[in-house]
């Protein structure tokens, strides 16, 4: 039974919350969001949840360890850039002068081999290797759902030791090297790289790399990789002097053309099952474009004309193309529900009255840098690890709380006449819309706090809709000592330890930290307003949300993890959410982790340690 134990003075207040969870343990939580509207994407979305009662998602319901993929993406037989491993540049920044504003260097790198490698060896590349008994496996800058690494990147440059020809690469991060696909002079395609631009940085995802493991729920996981990738690329670039922002303006079928949809592996024979399909199917391993990003010195702002760029882009189709890519597996499942809705979510080219800017770069909140350990940027982004356990011991700070919840506010230190929403900060400034992910904190184990359930409101435009639509008997008080600025509201006191457990699935890792919570986002009305090309972005926002959680557990002295599955709708029965007008998209837990001693680790880029181990996936890492 899902009980929340209450402090006496609160009881009398919240027995209609406790009769709510009680009765979610009794019924059927699915029923509670069914779509007023039928759309591709909710749809998929209400079909991918996991049920109390109902049951979890459709997937393989074992492992296929024989068909697992590849976890890397090779082209053979290209021209290669090799990239100085480990490269020179940023290893003496310390992490929280990065959150200032401008960022840490003097002037911007110029773009040079050493700081192409600077920038994919702190967010793209490997970071260790870990071994038990007789499998071996690696672990990414960037995490991963399941360390099964769906996510691609390809990087657009002018060479920087062949000044006038242009590059079209894949990196790859196993060995830190980035493939030439394809090359051309600058002077017939100057749309792409606008002054004073840097460089394009595409991603993609292979969604099948995911699916196995996870089945139909796997494309919210991908879409969760997507915006680690973009967080980590934002922060890489920062400490580089750069700044990031996404091209957003741009259609799937011109990032088709950016990272060489067609010249990898074949589209599906007949077009797309309608069903799902066991066997061999090449055509699963085709990378999914999902976005690309204009790297350029920060404090400039490229003139970018999305037509024109568009049209230089379809004049890559054109181009000659080198390298065939590596089968990732012999036999595979098509999940059709992922491919069909991939397809009804693309977008189609710019939103009306859609353009390039870039909003001022804004130091993000802080209470004091002291809160944190003596790390480097380095250090940070490339030692984070995804805890397997916590401790449920470990004692949080408050101001160390708090501190944390700042570096999650999307638009920095704001005056106080001034709302938290545009994203001006690091590194919510690579995304070109205003917030529209909130977090809902189970407060376990935070000094001078009390235990219960909190809520961020990283949009105030959303907060009256967000009280209209919670529960009504919920407090919306701000927590003692919580600094200005920051919109955080304590909804009632309680421990929340065995809730927040129950709702991720069962998992003891979600009542076992600091705190855990669960990213809110507005859902219907976005789909509706902007169009359903909106539904992978949310998700690529809590990445981005949930990899500044990842690198503020490190740099204070703990850890944190991702968590990909839980409850949909018990998380909205807490709240009292009802249909669709908000929809929790992950959920993360935070604290200090439990290490595995049988686990041995090598810190890339070292040799792996066993060349005849398998590569293994566990959780997310």
């Amino acid at each position: 039974m899902l009980l929340l134990r209450h402090h006496p003075a609160s009881l009398r207040r919240r027995v209609r919350l406790d009769s709510a969870i009680h009765r979610l343990a009794m019924s059927t939580a699915a029923s509670a969001s069914a779509p007023p509207a039928s759309s591709a994407a909710s749809d998929y979305h209400c079909r991918t949840k996991h049920s109390l009662t109902a049951g979890y998602a459709r997937g393989p319901g074992r492992l296929d360890w024989a068909n697992q993929p590849n976890p890397f993406l090779r082209f053979s037989p290209p021209s290669q850039i090799p990239l100085p491993n480990p490269p020179p540049g940023i290893a003496g920044i310390p992490y929280p002068s990065l959150f200032h504003s401008p960022p840490p260097p003097p002037s911007p790198q110029p773009l040079s081999v050493d700081s192409l490698s600077a920038l994919l060896f702190h967010s793209l590349a490997l970071s260790a290797w870990k071994s038990a008994g007789v499998s071996t496996w690696s672990l990414r800058v960037n995490p991963s759902s399941g360390n099964l690494h769906p996510t691609e990147a390809h990087l657009l440059f002018e060479h920087p030791r062949d000044p006038g020809r242009l590059v079209v690469s894949h990196y790859a991060p196993r060995d830190h090297l980035l493939e030439v696909r394809s090359a051309a002079p600058l002077a017939d395609f100057p749309a792409l790289l606008p002054p004073p631009a840097t460089a394009v940085l595409a991603l993609s995802s292979i969604f099948w790399r995911e699916s196995w493991k996870y089945g139909e729920r796997a494309l919210r996981y991908c879409n969760h990789d997507v915006g680690h990738a973009l967080a980590a690329v934002a922060v890489a670039a920062a400490a580089l002097g750069w700044d990031v922002r996404l091209l957003d303006g741009l259609s799937d079928e011109d990032l088709g053309y950016l990272v060489g949809v067609e010249k990898g592996a074949p589209p599906p024979p007949d077009g797309l099952p309608d069903k799902m399909v066991r066997g061999k199917a090449p055509w699963v391993e085709r990378q999914h474009p999902d976005c690309a990003v204009l790297l350029f010195p920060a404090g400039s702002e490229p003139k970018v004309d999305y037509g024109v760029m568009s049209a230089a882009l379809r004049g890559l189709d054109r181009l000659e193309w080198v390298g065939k890519a590596n089968a990732l597996s012999k036999d595979h499942v098509v999940w059709d529900v992922i491919y069909h809705t991939a397809e009804a979510v693309k977008k189609h080219g710019p939103a009306p009255g859609e353009s390039f800017s870039v909003n001022p770069w804004r130091r993000n909140a802080a209470l004091s840098d002291d809160l944190y350990k003596e790390l480097t940027v380095q250090e940070v982004v490339r030692r984070r690890r995804s805890a397997v356990d916590m401790d449920g011991v470990h004692v949080m700070g408050r101001d160390t709380f708090y501190q944390i919840m700042l570096h999650c506010l999307p638009s920095g230190d704001v005056s106080p006449e001034e709302l938290q929403g545009p994203p001006s900060a690091l590194p919510f400034r690579v995304l070109p819309w205003d917030a529209e992910v909130h977090a809902t904190l189970f407060v376990h184990r935070v000094s001078e706090l009390p235990k219960g359930l909190y809520f961020l409101v990283r949009n105030e435009e959303h907060f009256d809709m967000l009280r209209r639509a919670m529960r009504q008997d919920f407090e919306w008080e701000r927590p003692e000592g919580c600094p200005d600025g920051l919109p955080l509201y304590r909804l009632m006191k309680g421990d929340c330890q065995q809730i927040a457990m129950q709702i991720s699935c069962f998992q003891d890792i979600a009542s076992h930290g600091c705190f855990s919570l669960g990213m809110i986002a507005r859902f219907e009305l976005v789909l509706h307003e902007k169009g359903e090309w909106m539904y992978p972005r949310l998700f690529w926002e809590t990445g981005v949300l949930g990899q500044v959680l990842y690198l503020e557990a490190h740099a204070v002295g703990i850890s944190a993890t991702g968590i990909g599955c839980y409850f949909d709708d018990a998380v909205h029965e807490v709240l009292g959410l009802k249909d669709l007008e908000f929809q929790s998209l992950y959920h993360f837990t935070v604290g200090a982790p439990v290490l595995d001693k049988r686990i041995m680790t090598v810190v890339a880029p070292s040799p792996r340690p066993d060349p005849a181990g398998g590569d293994m996936a566990g959780s997310r890492c």
